[in-house]
C-alpha cells in the first residue's frame, strides 16, 4: 500500500513512528504537508498537487492536522475523500471534534456525562454564565485549542469576569466550565482506534498546574481501564465519528465525565506509558479499510 501522512511536522515523534510502523509492514509512506497541497476541483476528476507534482496512487491517509489549520486540513481530507481515498480521520469528524462547543453538545445529546458548561456571546451575561456552572473557580477554554493552550483557571469571580469579558469584547468564542476539583489535576486518556481502546494512561499535571497535558509538563503512567471507562471512551469516539481519538475522562463526585475528545492525539506519551505499538494499530486500521487495490 501507499499511505500518506498529512503532517506539518515530519520530524515529530508521532509522524516518525507512523512512518516507521508503516515501513515495517512493507508499505510505501509519503509525508505530505497539507498546507503545501493545491486542491483542483473539477467535474469528475478531483485531484491534488503537492509541490508541483500530482498526488497519485494513495491507498489511504492518516491526518495529523493541527488546530490552527483545521479549515485547510479538513478541505484536503475532503478532497481525498472525493478521490475515493480512505482517511483514518474523516473530514466532518475532524471539524466536529475541533469545535469544543459542538463536541460537547453531541456528547451530551448522546447521554454522555460532561463537565457542566456554558456559552454566551455577550459580556452582559457573564454573571449568569458563572452562576449556571456552579460559581468560581471556573475553567475558561477557547473553542478551538489543543495541548492545554487557551485553557485558564479563574479562581475568583472578579478574575473570571475579567477574563470572560476580555475575550468576548474582542469576539473570541470561549466555553466556561465547572472546575472538577476532586480530579486533583489528573485525568485518564483512552486511545481509541477503529472502535477499540488500544491503550490508556493516567496523566497528572505539573506541580501547580491544573492541566494534565503532557505538552505542559505533565506526567503519564500506565492505567488499566474499567469496563465502564472503556465503554465510555468507545461511545464518545463513535458519537463523533472518529476512527482515531484520544478520549480524556475525569473522575468526579458525579461519576465519570468526558472532558475532551482529541482527533489528533499524540503518540509519544501513550506509547511510552503503555509500551503498546499504537502507531502499528493505526497502520493496521488503514490496511483494513483500503479503498484502492
Amino acid at each position: 500500500m501507499k499511505i500518506g501522512i498529512l503532517s506539518r511536522s515530519p520530524h515529530s515523534y508521532s509522524t516518525q513512528r507512523l512512518v516507521e510502523a508503516g515501513k515495517q509492514r512493507g508499505h510505501e509512506i509519503l509525508v505530505l504537508d497539507h498546507l503545501q497541497c493545491v486542491l483542483v476541483i473539477e467535474k469528475g476528476r478531483p485531484h491534488i498537487y503537492y509541490k508541483g507534482e500530482e498526488v497519485t496512487g494513495l491507498n489511504g491517509v492518516i491526518p495529523r492536522i493541527g488546530a490552527s489549520v483545521t479549515f485547510y486540513g479538513a478541505a484536503v481530507i475532503r478532497q481525498l475523500e472525493m478521490m475515493k481515498i480512505f482517511s483514518a480521520v474523516e473530514s466532518q469528524s475532524l471539524v466536529r471534534s475541533r469545535d469544543k462547543l459542538r463536541c460537547l453538545q453531541l456528547l451530551a445529546k448522546a447521554g454522555i456525562n460532561i463537565p457542566k458548561s456554558a456559552f454566551a456571546s455577550t459580556p452582559k451575561h457573564v454573571d449568569n454564565v458563572i452562576d449556571v456552572v456552579g460559581g468560581t473557580p471556573v475553567v475558561i477554554k477557547l473553542l478551538e485549542g489543543t495541548q492545554g493552550i487557551g485553557v485558564i483557571l479563574a479562581e475568583t469571580r472578579n478574575s473570571a469576569k475579567s477574563v470572560i469579558e476580555a475575550f468576548l469584547d474582542v469576539e473570541v468564542n470561549i466555553l466556561v466550565q465547572e472546575f472538577i476539583k476532586e480530579s486533583g489535576g489528573e485525568d485518564i486518556r483512552a486511545f481509541v482506534v477503529d472502535g477499540q481502546v488500544v491503550g490508556a494512561m493516567k496523566r497528572k499535571g505539573a506541580e501547580g498546574d491544573f492541566r494534565s497535558n503532557l505538552h505542559r509538563g505533565g506526567t503519564a503512567t500506565l492505567v488499566k481501564l474499567t469496563a465502564e471507562e472503556k465503554a465510555l471512551a468507545i461511545k464518545s469516539a463513535k458519537r463523533l465519528g472518529l476512527g482515531i481519538a484520544g478520549v480524556d475522562m475525569l473522575q468526579s463526585k458525579k461519576g465519570l465525565l468526558v472532558n475532551e475528545v482529541n482527533s489528533s492525539p499524540g503518540l509519544e506519551g501513550i506509547e511510552k506509558a503503555t509500551g503498546v505499538d499504537i502507531a502499528g494499530k493505526i497502520i493496521e486500521y488503514v490496511e483494513r479499510n483500503e479503498f484502492n487495490e
